[in-house]
């Protein structure tokens, strides 16, 4: 095994950067070339077609099998062009993934030829087995049949020689068994809400849209040397390994020079992106050793959440032709910055305004203002829930620390709204308001105007910050689907959108003016949601103290932080806007709780397999070299000369005895804490046994592997170190 590291460490120096090259047209010119969008509707589709097809895009109008035959027809002329044979239905399972099984387009001709057809039907809908995918038991293994359903308003795309439909996937009896169906109704329930509160200000919106733009963090490692750690092949994460010298402590990788292979690769997976519809615009270097970003501009969420989830498939098939390894796990390597995926998110109007951001007038700023409120009052509410839908087992390792979010949730506004919604709320009613001539009712509302140069300071440790006309949402990690944390969010925020309605409206029509109505329901609001609001430092032991004291969720457990979506304030936000049902939730629960006790499991399995076959074998190996050194010298020398001369080595020699020591009784621990956590057969106390029993087993047993190999012989290592697998490039 030590043969292999330097093998591949030796082999690693010597790879070039692959030659990309570009394609002869602008980007412009070949962006969504392998995309069925608006451009090739109609260019494809009959001209009453393609505007029965913008209606159902733009507007949720429905889709007839007479449109649905015409859009098959024109999109199989435009796939054979393109030298497709296959299709396939790209749906988003709870897998956290994507899946898709290819069929081709031949059928029999009736003469003993085949012809190649496409139609309605089976753009549609498709019937894939559901046995094997997580359902939480909604359906069970025997009950097989699923329905994949087609989602007109995110484009089809190729890959390949496969024409790929983005679509829902529903159980026979209508539960969701992914992230979309749940996530188009959730941005329904935005929509509606915000659409409702937005005739206060401006009667003619007629639909308001959620975007997101996501900031897509990751590492790259040679592929040599992922090979030749198992833990990273198997778990995504290096379950061993002491610090390098030197890994971020001089801060001259952000934003450095880019690595000539990785340039190679960032621009073959810009160029594919672009042409599959992702408008990708950013890329750099990021803080860590071997950690990059990409982020495209912002689009619908819907789209934006496909699109992610594509590029996350791309990247992982483009780094293999450029010899290197995606690592989307938020913590790949420990003492280092984890990965991320900040999703920028706002609310816009379908006539271009843009809701958190200030606006020119009284009117305009308050709306502003009216929607910064609300979404606090969406986020406080529902903060244990707004957190559930960013955890996992994986991103746990990564919250609180190196520059990540801490895992509470709380909102960074900056300065200066801070101050605005302290006057707002501390003022006198009657001083918010003043005569302006023609103008009519004026707010004194201040410091507006310049938000716009200096909106807001920085604070990396909000999980929820406002960046002058978005919130950027930091906690999501960079291996999650967005859609987890984009369902809850766009659910909160409608639910707080109706309620401030309904407020408003009662206070209406009890002969309140309006705009004085929106102010007085604002001012209890603003009051409500302020222990979401907090500026200070995240990462501080105060915090916590402070958090718990404003009744905000510190819970750490991963599998108890789940429980958060069951509480009673989640199912009846969830069922009242239509998004899940309690079905659905304690369904989608299950898988998670599972899922946990799964990823923990392998990893204490592969952290088991290591140590007691690659790490320990080494450490005695090499041990019992120092041993024959101090039987030699002591063969040269009088014992005692000897003993004084083979001090250090004696000191080695009890040391690696102690530590493979600790290590062996602590894997013989961690087994048998499986075998008891695995006899649990309820999946929430499951989860509950790995979390508190064997991951603090798994930490034990890494600091005595890190510290042996500071002492073992460099050239006896079987593993590739830090410093190889994170300045190899």
């Amino acid at each position: 095994m030590a043969n292999l590291r330097f093998q591949v460490v030796e082999e690693a120096f010597q790879k070039k950067p692959l030659d990309v090259k570009a394609p002869s047209e602008r980007p412009y010119e070949y962006f969504g070339k392998k995309v069925f969008n608006r451009e090739k509707m109609y260019k494809y589709l009959p001209k009453d077609v393609y505007e029965k097809m913008i209606d159902v895009i733009d507007n949720g109008a429905r889709l007839d099998r007479k449109v649905a035959d015409a859009v098959a027809a024109g999109m199989i002329q435009w796939a054979k062009e393109n030298g497709v044979t296959h299709y396939t239905h790209w749906f988003q399972p709870l897998t956290e993934g994507t899946a898709e099984k290819h069929d081709s387009f031949i059928e029999h001709d009736g003469k003993g030829g085949m012809v190649e057809e496409f139609s309605g039907k089976l753009l549609v809908q498709q019937e894939p087995d559901a046995s094997s995918f997580p359902s939480g038991g909604i359906r069970a293994t025997f009950e097989a049949r699923g329905y994949s359903a087609w989602d007109p308003t995110s484009p089809v795309f190729i890959i390949d020689d496969t024409l790929c439909i983005p679509t829902i996937f529903i159980s026979y009896t209508g539960e969701a068994l992914d992230y979309k169906a749940p996530l188009l109704r959730a941005l329904h329930a935005v929509n509606v809400a915000a659409t409702d509160v937005c005739h206060y200000f401006d009667p003619t919106v007629k639909k308001v849209t959620s975007n997101l733009g996501w900031e897509q963090e990751y590492f790259l490692v040679d592929e040599g040397l992922y090979s030749a750690r198992p833990d990273l092949l198997l778990t995504g994460r290096t379950l061993m390994g002491h610090d390098s010298a030197k890994n971020q402590q001089m801060d001259d990788h952000y934003f450095g020079s880019i690595p000539e292979r990785v340039a190679a690769f960032m621009r073959d997976l810009e160029m594919q992106a672009l042409e599959l519809g992702i408008p990708c615009k950013t890329r750099h270097n990021e803080v860590a050793p071997n950690q990059f970003e990409v982020a495209p501009i912002f689009e619908e969420t819907n789209l934006a959440v496909d699109h992610n989830m594509l590029l996350m498939s791309l990247m992982k098939r483009v780094a293999r032709k450029h010899g290197f390894r995606a690592l989307l796990h938020e913590k790949p390597f420990d003492g280092i910055n984890g990965s991320g995926k900040h999703n920028n998110w706002s609310l816009s109007t379908d006539n271009g305004v843009l809701l958190h951001a200030p606006g020119k007038t009284a009117e305009a700023n308050l709306r502003f203002v009216t929607f910064i409120v609300e979404t606090l009052m969406g986020v406080y509410k529902h903060n244990g829930l707004i957190k559930a839908s960013i955890m996992s087992a994986t991103n746990a390792h990564r919250l609180g620390a190196n520059e990540a979010p801490p895992a509470i949730i709380s909102s960074f506004l900056g300065k200066q709204l801070t101050e605005l919604l302290d006057h707002i709320e501390l003022a006198d009613k009657d001083d918010l308001f003043t005569m302006a001539g023609k103008q009519g009712m004026k707010l004194d509302i201040p410091e507006i105007p310049e938000l716009l140069i200096d909106n807001t300071d920085r604070n990396r440790t909000s999980p929820f910050a406002f960046t002058g006309n978005r919130f950027e949402f930091r906690a999501v990690g960079s291996e999650a689907n967005c859609a987890s944390a984009m369902i809850a969010l766009n659910a909160a925020v409608a639910e707080a959108l109706v309620n401030f309605k309904k407020r408003v409206d009662a206070l209406i029509e009890k002969g309140e003016d309006k705009t004085s109505a929106i102010v007085e329901v604002l001012r209890e609001d603003i009051k409500t949601c302020k222990p979401i609001r907090f500026d200070g430092n995240g990462y501080s032991d105060e915090w916590i103290e402070e958090a718990t004291k404003r009744g905000l969720d510190v819970e750490k457990s991963c599998p108890k932080i789940f429980e958060r979506y069951l509480d009673k304030a989640s199912i009846e936000m969830f069922e009242k806007l239509g998004v899940m049902s309690k079905k659905e939730l304690e369904a989608r629960n299950e898988v998670k709780w599972e899922t946990y006790t799964k990823k923990i499991q392998i990893e204490a399995r592969v952290l088991g397999d290591l140590s007691m076959n690659h790490i320990i074998p080494v450490a005695t190996q090499y041990q019992s070299k120092l041993l024959d050194n101090v039987q030699n010298m002591r063969a040269i020398f009088p014992v005692d000369k000897a003993d004084k001369l083979s001090a250090r080595n004696i000191k080695i020699i009890e040391e690696i005895a102690e530590r493979t020591s600790t290590i062996e009784k602590g894997v013989e621990e961690l087994v048998n804490a499986r075998k008891v956590a695995n006899k649990i057969a309820d999946e929430h106390e499951k989860a509950i046994a790995y979390h508190d029993t064997i991951e603090p087993k798994m930490d034990t047993i890494r600091y005595q592997i890190d510290k042996l190999e500071l002492i073992v012989d460099d050239t006896c290592w079987p593993l590739p170190k830090y410093r190889e697998l994170l300045f190899i490039r």
